[in-house]
């Protein structure tokens, strides 16, 4: 088995940080946890798992990250959130695969999202592939301040699974959405992007059609209602929030 890095990045997630860390651990040989000041235990928590804790400001989900590069050993790394956990089956291929030999800089795995202790595949949530296993010496996060992503050309994606905690409940799904959305909207107003009065609106309606209808979203009932008003209220503020930090800027 190829060694491989674990990074994380945290803030008051001392509910979550000991599993994640503990399901990391069952590939990786070296953990570093990028901490944004918590105010919990969550920083104590990972030095007790043997992790290595680097304290950081939060500056933003992408620069965030790639704080945490060169304190990585290895040069592969597996990049989870702290609500996030492997599956079985990606377990077994980290530890049978060689990743040096697979002509790729990043590779994508499926995601199960949950709201509390319900899944479904409908809405955009599954199989939901996301980038979470890299070469640190070739691609890094993109530097923006929410949903960030590896920059990486040659990927490869592999059926196997990671487990994530999305949302406690419908109330969590609308105040990450206003928190994800605000950050977005950050990234935008810094940039020549044009965003017109209409851009909110738009974006709004297209993002509840496309999870609910497009993604199949009214299958998935009370879930799905609730998935796709969420994402179109994070898109709103995206465009909203930005128009008002350009507006408020001049």
């Amino acid at each position: 088995m190829l060694k491989i890095s674990g990074l994380i990045i945290t803030f008051n997630e001392a509910h979550n940080i000991v599993e994640c860390l503990r399901s990391m651990k069952q590939v990786c040989d070296d953990i570093v946890v990028v901490d944004s000041c918590s105010s919990d235990n969550t920083a104590e928590l990972a030095r007790q798992e043997g992790a290595t804790v680097i304290s950081q400001p939060f500056l933003g989900d992408g620069p965030q990250r790639s704080v945490g590069l060169p304190h990585c050993r290895h040069d592969w790394v597996l990049n989870l959130d702290a609500d996030e956990r492997l599956e079985d089956d990606l377990v077994a291929y980290l530890k049978n695969t060689d990743l040096s030999q697979q002509n790729v800089s990043a590779i994508e795995t499926r995601r199960r999202n949950y709201i509390g202790n319900q899944t479904t595949r409908f809405a955009g949530q599954y199989p939901d592939y996301v980038r979470r296993i890299f070469n640190k010496t070739q691609v890094d996060f993109s530097p923006v301040a929410a949903h960030t992503k590896i920059q990486s050309n040659s990927l490869k994606q592999i059926p196997a699974h990671i487990t994530h905690y999305s949302y406690k409940d419908y109330p969590d799904i609308f105040k990450r959405a206003c928190l994800y959305g605000t950050w977005q909207a950050q990234t935008i107003a810094k940039t020549n992007k044009k965003v017109g009065p209409f851009t909110p609106g738009f974006h709004c309606l297209f993002s509840f059609l496309k999870h609910y209808v497009i993604k199949l979203g009214f299958l998935a009932g009370h879930d799905g209602l609730a998935i796709s008003l969420g994402k179109a209220v994070a898109s709103y503020i995206k465009y909203a929030h930005a128009i008002e930090l350009r507006r408020n800027k001049n």
